[in-house]
């Protein structure tokens, strides 16, 4: 078994080295993933500028492009046809609620979709390393149990694991999304030669925080698994946008 590790927060982060070392006695880990820090770049594909790979002295392979890019050349290029799960991680902060319309921690398990074994994203909930070997624990146990998963395709499952010591741990729920209120506003910025520019600002507090969301179960001390699915269609709406355009035509 061949599995393609992936992050957002770049090639040299103490996350994927956690994810690899958890997962190397396991599976053949192959690691592709940015050569920088590409939090928030979602699912984007670089299409105005060829991609180069690089490889570092540990075997890792370092990408000039996103962690979707990342993913799609090692599945389509780099390891052609040997592929047969991706996980990424582990990020280094949360990816709970509306996060993952951002994250490129979920884009990069995303883009493993159309692989046969379920793909993951693991997200620690602190900025700090200290408690990655939480973190990498938990994805050790779902990868190595993820054979006797039956879900549907292109299903991926977002993990999330509270910023604790691995005793301090509850367990693990399954969980749904949450939602945030809406971010603060953008921080307007001059720089010294006057020009103006503005920083992105803090995302929002949960505003769909309660029970059954992975927003809860982290307050909670739980390990959140939320499934995802690429099909955003609404399909509970159709009946009544159908006669709504019935109108219109």
């Amino acid at each position: 078994m061949r599995i393609l590790i992936a992050n957002d927060d770049g090639v040299l982060a103490p996350g994927i080295k956690a994810l690899h070392g958890a997962l190397a006695d396991y599976a053949d880990c192959v690691v592709v993933a940015p050569a920088e820090d590409r939090s928030g770049a979602s699912s984007a594909l670089s299409l105005d500028r060829p991609l180069r790979p690089f490889t570092l002295e540990n075997g890792y392979i370092g990408v000039n492009g996103t962690p979707t890019d990342c993913v799609h050349l090692g599945l389509n290029a780099l390891f052609e046809d040997s592929i047969d799960m991706v996980v990424s991680g582990i990020n280094l902060g949360a990816n709970l609620g509306d996060d993952v319309l951002y994250s490129g921690t979920v884009a990069a398990a995303l883009e493993g979709r159309f692989l046969s074994r379920t793909a993951m994203a693991f997200s620690l909930t602190g900025r700090q390393s200290d408690n990655l070997p939480t973190a990498a624990h938990f994805a050790r146990q779902m990868v190595e149990a993820h054979d006797q998963l039956d879900l549907p395709p292109r299903t991926v499952l977002n993990v999330n694991v509270p910023n604790l010591p691995l005793e301090h741990i509850k367990g693990v729920r399954l969980t749904r999304l949450g939602h945030r209120a809406r971010a603060a506003k953008p921080v307007k910025w001059v720089d010294p030669r006057g020009k103006e520019g503005y920083w992105i600002s803090v995302a929002g507090d949960a505003e769909d925080g309660g029970e059954g969301t992975d927003f809860h179960a982290i307050m909670q001390g739980f390990v959140s698994v939320t499934p995802l699915r690429v099909d955003k269609t609404m399909y509970e709406v159709f009946d009544h946008l159908e006669n709504w355009l019935d109108g219109l035509v």
